[in-house]
């Protein structure tokens, strides 16, 4: 049946509204999204039978393909098929299940953790179940959505703090009263920025204040800390974290997201969190490849050391161009343009040229913030990271905006 046309149904309004800003931008050319890629190949991708540099991937650390954890994927594909037929508390677990959880805690010098088949349910199950409508959650406001949706589920009082504002934190967390339940949630690397969470601050405010806090390390994994094993390392913390989370599908190339933490949490969470209880375990292949790219991070730190080196690479060669790249220190790398139209017509400029990037709008970033959200990874050449600068230079003038 379709929708009705006459404007006074505001859900129909809005579906309307997005189909036509979809159609407007196909008909001039201008439609970057779910383009289908023909073949993925290190930092190269092949679509539309065009091979282009690959700008646009989470795959930090170059490990899709990786030989051991292909072998890993394809013998637990062997051994137990493609899926489950079960969520993880009933018929789901396989031994793979219980071996990446394992894993994910030893590489996170935790007592415990618990692998879900989602990084956005993650967030969203694990928040929701550690609070009640009687406590205070308190959320940096530029927070990936689905630890804002997660605040939002959990029916408690939700405290937004400005960004990074360690002293607007401590105000906030001194109001709150003294036997109210509060957990704080960051994220380790913000996701359209690339800058990273003063952590050590954060941890001193949690302990000052009683505050359990939980850091959504999803980009900061495999890319923060000299061998990669995230915010800790690099800030050379031992402990302050209570509820580490991050995903399996950015610098691990497989699927899902985990929580570590003491025993005790990750037996509650077990139990509690709908988003594990009610969802399809993860497919053994993606939970084997999981595993096996934690022990390849151990093992290769070499990777770490070239993406770090292609990361300084690009952002001081973009600064030196005269782009804005925020306060970004990651792989993560935002070109700020200012309004859509001229980052949509430089993600064309882009593209044309074979560098595969797209472009980030509002309202996904703050409007006057539209963006080429460049990610740059440890399987670039720095001969490819500098034709990539020159493209974007090329285009930044090309719109007026050098």
């Amino acid at each position: 049946m379709p929708l009705p046309q006459d404007g006074n149904n505001p859900i129909a309004w809005r579906i309307q509204q997005m189909n036509e800003r979809v159609k407007q931008n196909k008909a001039q050319d201008l439609y970057f999204y779910l383009q289908p890629a023909e073949a993925v190949n290190g930092a190269h991708v092949t679509i539309n039978g065009r091979d282009m540099l690959q700008f646009a991937s989470y795959a930090y650390l170059d490990l899709l393909g990786h030989p051991k954890i292909q072998a890993a994927a394809q013998q637990a594909l062997d051994e137990f098929g493609s899926g489950t037929h079960g969520v993880r508390i009933l018929a789901g677990t396989t031994r793979i299940h219980v071996e990446l959880e394992e894993t994910i805690a030893q590489f996170k010098k935790a007592e415990a953790a618990i692998a879900f088949s989602s990084g956005y349910g993650t967030n969203l199950g694990v928040i929701s179940a550690l609070l009640g409508r009687n406590d205070i959650v308190f959320s940096d406001k530029l927070n990936h959505a689905s630890i804002v949706d997660g605040c939002l589920l959990s029916r408690s009082k939700f405290v937004r703090f400005n960004h990074n504002d360690m002293n607007d934190l401590g105000r906030k967390l001194a109001k709150a009263p003294a036997k109210t339940g509060k957990l704080v949630v960051v994220d380790a690397v913000f996701s359209m920025d690339g800058d990273v969470i003063n952590l050590p601050e954060v941890v001193r405010l949690c302990k000052q204040h009683e505050a359990l806090l939980m850091v959504d390390e999803a980009h900061s994994v495999g890319v923060l800390g000299e061998t990669g094993h995230g915010i800790m390392e690099h800030f050379g913390l031992d402990d302050g974290i209570d509820i580490h989370m991050g995903t399996l599908s950015k610098a691990i190339p497989a699927i899902g997201g985990y929580v570590a933490g003491d025993a005790e949490l990750i037996t509650y969470l077990k139990h509690t969190v709908r988003a594990f209880i009610f969802s399809a375990a993860l497919p053994p292949p993606a939970a084997a490849a999981a595993k096996t790219s934690f022990e390849v991070i151990e093992a290769e730190p070499e990777r770490i050391k070239i993406l770090q080196r292609n990361v300084d690479y690009f952002i001081s060669g973009l600064r030196k161009r005269g782009f804005n790249t925020m306060n970004s220190e990651t792989p993560i790398v935002p070109i700020i343009v200012g309004d859509d139209e001229r980052a949509l017509l430089m993600a064309k400029f882009s593209q044309e040229r074979d560098i595969f990037v797209l472009p980030v709008l509002s309202p996904a970033v703050p409007q006057g913030t539209s963006r080429l959200r460049a990610n740059v990874t440890a399987g670039h050449t720095l001969d490819e990271i500098e034709y990539a600068m020159n493209v974007f230079e090329q285009a930044g003038k090309e719109v007026g905006l050098l």
